[in-house]
């Protein structure tokens, strides 16, 4: 009996790298996103800033995450994900690592509030189901679960660890580390294992119109129409996508 999750034949389909790259770049992102909660009572008390300004900062920096997904859901389409990818992360790092040396409300506006959400919009979950989406259509739901879950593990795992070196260390290298972990997990895998499409490695979608489950880089099957997107118009008539919608206006990306 067949098992949830393929068993490689002779070389491993390049999709499940794709895969599991998407997976580390949410884990390290959600991470790194949700730590900034642990952070605001340690510079409070240094800084004396009060909670509108720290909270107006919080606000500003998901106003700007949020823009920032839309910009980088087009750049996706015309550029494809590596140098999104690589560009957000340079932006978020940045931001993050100089946060370490700022002294006043306006850099944190600045550092925080701008650059490093300008950053985040690519290195989250929209643009890895996308990914995910055009690398698989057989067994498409669970790799995009697979993929996604990482966002939620990284929750899971890094944000204790993160308070662990900013209750040892501080904030200020709790904030360089971020950064430089980011730096140096991300840009390898953009530059190295993420490809946007699978043609441009020879290859077909996993599972495209093949009589064998197993063999992606077969040929189309007479009388078997593979999938295709939906626009946006056609993906509101369905049930998954307002039960997608729902999900994420209670649980957020």
């Amino acid at each position: 009996m067949e098992s949830g999750i393929p068993r490689p034949g002779p070389s491993l389909f390049y999709g499940w790298y794709v895969l599991g790259a998407s997976f580390l770049i949410l884990f390290l992102s959600a991470g790194a996103r949700l730590t900034i909660g642990v952070m605001i009572k340690p510079m409070i008390a240094e800084f004396g800033w009060s909670r509108s300004a720290i909270s107006f900062a919080v606000f500003l920096n998901m106003a700007v995450y949020a823009g920032s997904v839309i910009v980088v859901g087009r750049l996706y389409d015309r550029y494809g994900p590596k140098w999104v990818i690589i560009i957000s992360t340079i932006l978020f790092s940045a931001g993050t690592m100089l946060m370490s040396a700022m002294t006043t409300l306006w850099h944190f506006l600045l550092l925080y509030g701008v650059l490093s959400a300008t950053g985040l919009g690519g290195t989250t979950i929209p643009l890895f189901a996308a990914l995910m989406s055009k690398w698989f259509e057989r067994r498409r739901g669970l790799a995009i679960s697979l993929g996604l879950s990482g966002n939620c593990f990284g929750q899971f795992a890094l944000v204790p660890l993160f308070t662990y070196l900013l209750v040892a260390h501080g904030w200020r290298l709790c904030n360089f580390w971020i950064g430089l972990i980011s730096l140096a997990v991300n840009l390898p895998l953009a530059c190295l294992v993420i490809k946007g499409d699978p043609a441009g490695l020879g290859l077909r979608p996993y599972g495209h119109a093949s009589s064998n489950p197993g063999d992606e880089k077969s040929g189309p099957v007479p009388g078997v129409k593979g999938t295709r997107d939906l626009g946006l118009g056609e993906a509101m008539k369905t049930t998954s996508f307002w039960l997608f919608v729902l999900v994420m206006f209670v649980c957020g990306s």
